[in-house]
């Protein structure tokens, strides 16, 4: 079933036209995508955009929800007067189920705890037009590439990872819940016109090396934040040979490196990969416009004059990497890391060995670490680490489990779980001895910050490649290296371990009976959308107040975040995903992960009104409940990690009325914003030294609040004295309006009701 080929086949016919005008215009050749930008303006335009300063306003071509996010996209959704969505829109339920015991088990367990989430996503996505993918589907991102990416294409999800779609050759785009209404409600979506980074690809992969290897070589290279603010266009002959998911694998953890987006041009692996999810169709259309979904050939030629930024890998060189712990950005190199191990004293024994998730869940990457499971059965190789497979969609794991591949996991104790986010967002009831000791695990997935997969700080995560945590498995030790390292078998023989064999795609083609999918009714107007008013997991939107006219005056300092501050510190997921769709109960969360600058602790800090320390949300509340608002500040590219929403509507909730930092990542910006928040930046960096604990604060200018224009913070000290210094910002005209209206909805609602 090709799902929206209407859609798909508009997109083609008017691309040659759209790409023609734009080369046209500035006078130029062409990179992808810029190819794609353009043509999914809201409007057309006459005058270029500058990269990296204009607001650009786009109408993207579908958008895509998991059920964590979906929950207050879709609350926000119900508020704004559309009878149906107005794009091709999607929910996927895959970030509740929790891993404990096995896929079965666990699904079913999710299914009974989760009810009222899933009926509500269920008839909600019924009455307003958007297709739902029932709990065991499989995770958003595998399901998306599976069903409905296509080349050329944008899209938005309420995802950081949903670039993961750029591996067929499509613009996808993380963003909050709001960004995704605007969408749903046929209104632009705005985003800053981003800078290119471009990355040549020569050589061709061998051996150990996967596609993984790519993304965390360049994670090494650019770090965290290297990304923000650009889309990161894959090309060269490098590129082309990487199989459609491998390339899926690189833009997935494009997230890591702060990128708006990761894109791979349109090649043969990218039509058989459609042709072997049955979509031939898509291939055929997209055969038909191919030069205008890969960059122009001049752009080949010269790359460096067409990216901001230039990166070469040559394939032929490149080591398999293992990057951590406790940030994705740090690479070692195969051949370096026992070593890093030994010197950093990080725990050497391997416990837990994960595979699988929407990063590393593909037939190609199953397979190959298959291979090396029948290896150690072949060899006489106990798995030394407990080892657990994650399939991404139930497409991947029927099909897995046709071709045998499920029962040699099996014969070497490797334990399937759903076909679900699972450890990988910190659903995981693991198993551990003392969650206080130091111990190390190895994942295939995208994260690694302290606490993410387990909640435990103790853990020492690290990211590879399937196949390479697959062969540590077998190991059960970090120091082990599979390209030149033997192991001792249980005859008490020395033995290598082969290299990794696999395939792109099944040979059989791909299976599934019940792949999980239930299709909007035709016409919703008679479907009821059920909250319960007692419900701890629901909760209906009421709409944030206006800006009140004035400066801001007499805010309290709640936090002073020291270090990396990501969207988990401020709202942790794990057992804290069940209140997605309650604002007030999950604001119970709101930066209790965040360290406070004052005392080195997390989720302590100073209560201005009885000067006694306590938790970060009832602090807030004391503040709220008293009539005082209350201002975070924040250090470098604060709110990176997750696209989630409720990093921003928590504090807005709470009474927090501004987010000061040294520098914010690009969602949680536009996400402050649009809930009606300040998201302000030091001027001066070095004045963040002068926050001191029991400082009220004053922001002024206000009343001229304008684009360009900076701010003023006033620092009222505790001994009577007093420091002023400028904040910037980076709101347009219509993000001002959010502010005054008090959110995007709000406007969104007003604009609505005029035309009813």
């Amino acid at each position: 079933m090709v799902f929206d080929i209407d859609m798909i086949k508009k997109v083609y016919a008017a691309l040659p036209g759209k790409v023609e005008a734009t080369r046209k215009m500035l006078g130029r050749p062409l990179t992808l995508a810029e190819k794609i930008l353009y043509a999914h303006l809201y409007a057309p335009t006459t005058t270029p955009f500058e990269k990296g300063k204009s607001y650009v306003e786009f109408a993207p071509d579908r958008v895509a929800m998991q059920d964590a996010t979906a929950q207050m996209a879709l609350l926000q959704f119900m508020t704004c007067g559309r009878d149906k969505v107005a794009v091709p829109s999607t929910v996927h339920c895959d970030h509740l189920i929790q891993a404990k015991v096995g896929a079965t088990q666990d699904l079913a367990v999710a299914i009974d705890t989760n009810k009222e989430v899933y009926d509500f996503l269920s008839s909600i996505s019924d009455k307003y037009g958007i297709g739902f993918w029932k709990p065991g589907a499989g995770i958003i991102h595998q399901v998306v590439l599976e069903n409905y990416a296509f080349p050329g294409g944008m899209m938005i999800g309420t995802d950081s990872h949903t670039p993961n779609a750029g591996g067929l050759g499509m613009l996808a785009i993380g963003v909050g819940g709001a960004d995704a209404v605007d969408v749903m409600a046929g209104l632009p979506w705005e985003l800053k016109m981003p800078k290119l980074i471009g990355v040549k690809l020569t050589g061709k992969m061998s051996g150990w090396t996967s596609a993984k290897d790519v993304i965390l070589k360049v994670a090494g290279i650019l770090t965290v934040k290297g990304g923000t603010g650009a889309i990161v266009e894959y090309f060269g002959e490098g590129a082309d040979s990487l199989s459609a998911t491998g390339k899926g694998t690189i833009c997935n953890m494009g997230a890591e490196i702060g990128a708006t987006c990761s894109v791979f041009a349109y090649d043969s692996k990218m039509a058989d990969y459609l042709k072997g999810t049955s979509r031939a169709e898509v291939a055929a259309l997209a055969d038909t416009v191919k030069e205008h979904l890969r960059p122009d050939v001049e752009v080949y030629a010269d790359p460096a004059k067409y990216y901001d930024q230039l990166i070469e890998i040559n394939l032929d060189e490149l080591e398999p990497h293992v990057n951590g712990p406790f940030t994705p950005d740090l690479a070692w190199p195969i051949s370096k890391f026992a070593q890093a191990i030994k010197e950093n004293n990080w725990p050497e024994k391997l416990e837990v060995a994960l595979i699988g998730s929407c990063t590393n869940s593909s037939y190609e990457d199953i397979s190959r670490s298959a291979s090396l499971a029948k290896q150690a059965i072949d060899k006489q190789l106990d798995m030394k680490s407990e080892f657990t497979i994650t399939p991404g969609s139930e497409l991947v794991r029927y099909t897995i489990e046709r071709d045998g591949l499920l029962a040699t996991f099996d014969k070497v104790g490797g334990v399937v779980l759903a076909n679900a986010c699972g450890p990988c967002i910190g659903q995981w009831a693991r198993h551990i001895d003392d969650p206080n000791r130091k111990n190390s695990i190895i994942t295939s997935f995208n994260r690694n910050f302290a606490k993410r997969n387990d909640g435990l700080a103790s853990t020492h995560a690290f990211v590879a490649s399937p196949e390479i945590v697959t062969a540590l498995a077998i190991a059960g030790d970090l120091t082990f290296n599979p390209l030149t390292d033997k192991l001792k078998n249980k005859n008490g023989e020395e033995v290598m371990l082969d290299e990794p064999t696999g395939f792109e795609l099944p040979t059989k083609g791909f299976a599934v009976e019940d792949a999980g999918y239930q299709a909007p009714a035709e016409d919703g107007s008679g479907v009821q959308v059920i909250v319960s008013p007692t419900s701890d997991r629901l909760q209906l939107l009421e709409p944030f107040a206006a800006w009140e006219g004035t400066d801001l005056k007499g805010l309290k300092l709640l936090i002073k975040a020291k270090g990396k501050c990501t969207t988990d510190h401020i709202s942790m997921a794990g057992p804290w995903l069940k209140y997605r769709g309650h604002l007030d109960n999950i604001s119970n969360n709101m930066l209790i992960g965040a360290v406070n600058a004052f005392n080195d602790k997390t989720d302590t800090v100073k209560n201005a009104l009885t000067s006694e320390y306590g938790a970060v949300p009832a602090t807030m509340r004391a503040y709220k409940a008293a009539g005082f608002g209350a201002v975070v500040v924040g250090d470098e590219n604060y709110g990176e990690g997750s696209s989630r929403e409720h990093a921003a509507m928590e504090p807005r909730h709470l009474g927090v009325r501004a987010i000061l930092v040294k520098s914010f990542a690009r969602i949680h910006e536009t996400n402050l914003k649009k809930q009606g928040m300040l998201g302000l930046t030091f001027a001066n960096k070095e004045d963040y030294d002068k926050i001191q604990e029991d400082d009220t604060i004053d922001i002024n200018g206000l009343t001229t609040f304008a684009p360009g224009k900076p701010l003023t913070v006033v620092l009222h000290h505790k001994d009577g004295s007093s420091d002023e210094f400028s904040v910037n910002h980076t709101y347009n005209e219509q993000q001002i309006q959010w502010f005054k209206a008090g959110g995007a909805l709000n406007v969104i609602r007003a604009e609505a009701a005029k035309k009813a």
